[in-house]
């Protein structure tokens, strides 16, 4: 019995130290090349210019209400709450257990290369570095992150860390999961949190020549906002000084990506040129394609002579996605698309089939759930949702979507 005792003992202790180690990049040392930033482009270690092309994998560490089809329940955190309404908290989390580790996974990194990706935007949660439960866990983030660069690493894709929701909230809508209300920029709580975040990802990743950058918050303000544009993207600013900064006390060879303000397309946010390695970053959706819809973008690029980089556009037509492609390449904009996958849709790269029974989800997200009765009262038959969760998961699998070949054509990667 004692003899088992201390094998017991020897496994626990193994199993701590194992679960403790550091994260090690394949080049691990302080003279590790990483793609940076040479005036107005983007350079490879082996010294050679890039054009980004590739897209975000969306929907997966950030949920988002209009792909799970839950209509008005949009954000991360209002979408656990329906599926706790709806299955339970034991359900639930092997639920988000599961979808955390099948809606993205190395088959879907070997197709995206295959088809002419070199790099993707992923798109994370801030909880998932702090002691909050998200998605069923608590700290989770470098677990999904060394997963994907490792995949990444494997197939020569580039990686951009991209924080889509920020502390106390930096969109002030559902994109950002926030209260409504932009708070980072009113809150110091929340700005030396998304610092200390930052630091501790850029600590990790300094030497991983795979990490292509750091893309500081994802669409700052809405057009909400708009009335108080001045003090909004002053605020903005300073914080993109700060943490431009911090990064750098741990990392100062990976490039720094930061958007502009209102959604992204307002560079008048920067008031100043603050680093010799940072990308300025727009998105751009529904608008007549046209030289002019991204000449300003053009005109900041050459007058700074820095890379510009739309790192969210598409969700329309093939043929839209085809003459915009065509116009960005001819400008050498490098970009990505939005996203990569979603359900029972034509407009991204990836499609899967919706579940028959799917839409009582759908129809409990959009019915009044304002009171314990009319939660009781318009809850769906729990078996089938449970049902309809399942086969979500199995649909959404990589060799059970298929693609959108016209819509990959548009963009001018491979159809296989």
């Amino acid at each position: 019995m004692r003899n088992n005792l201390k094998l017991l003992l020897f496994f626990a202790v193994t199993s701590f130290f194992t679960s403790c180690k550091t994260y090690n990049s394949s080049a691990g040392n302080n003279k590790a090349v990483v793609v940076k930033t040479k005036g107005s482009q983007i350079i490879e270690p082996n010294g050679n210019p890039i054009t980004l092309k590739g897209t975000n994998l969306g929907n997966w560490l950030v949920p988002e209400g209009y792909m799970f089809k839950t209509g008005k329940v949009s954000s991360p955190t209002k979408i656990d709450e329906l599926l706790h309404e709806m299955i339970g908290p034991d359900s639930l989390a092997a639920f988000w257990n599961r979808y955390l580790n099948s809606y993205v996974t190395h088959d879907d990194i070997k197709y995206l290369k295959r088809i002419g990706s070199n790099h993707l935007r992923l798109p994370f949660h801030y909880k998932m570095f702090t002691n909050d439960v998200y998605m069923g866990k608590r700290n989770s983030g470098f677990e999904y992150f060394d997963r994907v660069i490792d995949w990444c690493r494997q197939e020569n894709v580039y990686v951009l860390l991209d924080m889509h929701c920020a502390p106390g909230g930096q969109t002030g809508d559902n994109i950002d999961d926030s209260m409504g209300y932009p708070w980072l920029y009113f809150s110091k709580t929340s700005q030396d949190q998304l610092s200390e975040i930052w630091m501790k990802i850029a600590e990790r990743y300094k030497n991983e020549p795979i990490v292509i950058g750091y893309d500081v918050v994802n669409e700052p303000f809405a057009h909400y906002f708009t009335n108080d544009i001045k003090d909004y993207n002053h605020r903005l600013f300073m914080v993109y000084e700060r943490v431009v900064a911090d990064i750098r006390k741990v990392d100062k060879k990976h490039s720094i990506y930061l958007n502009g303000s209102v959604w992204a397309g307002d560079f008048g946010v920067f008031e100043k040129i603050l680093d010799d390695n940072i990308v300025y970053e727009f998105h751009k959706y529904w608008f007549d394609i046209n030289q002019e819809a991204i000449q300003k973008y053009v005109d900041f690029r050459d007058k700074h002579n820095v890379p510009i980089y739309i790192g969210e556009t598409g969700e329309n037509t093939d043929e839209w996605i085809k003459e915009f492609t065509i116009l960005l390449d001819k400008n050498q904009i490098n970009w990505a698309y939005w996203p990569y996958k979603k359900m029972d849709n034509l407009r991204g790269i990836m499609n899967f089939k919706q579940p028959e029974d799917y839409p009582l989800i759908t129809k409990y997200a959009d019915s009044d759930r304002s009171s314990f009765e009319n939660v009781r009262k318009n809850m769906p038959d729990r078996v089938k949702v449970q049902k309809a969760l399942n086969q979500f998961l199995e649909n959404s699998l990589y060799k059970n979507c298929f693609q959108n070949k016209g819509y990959i054509d548009g963009l001018g990667l491979k159809v296989e």
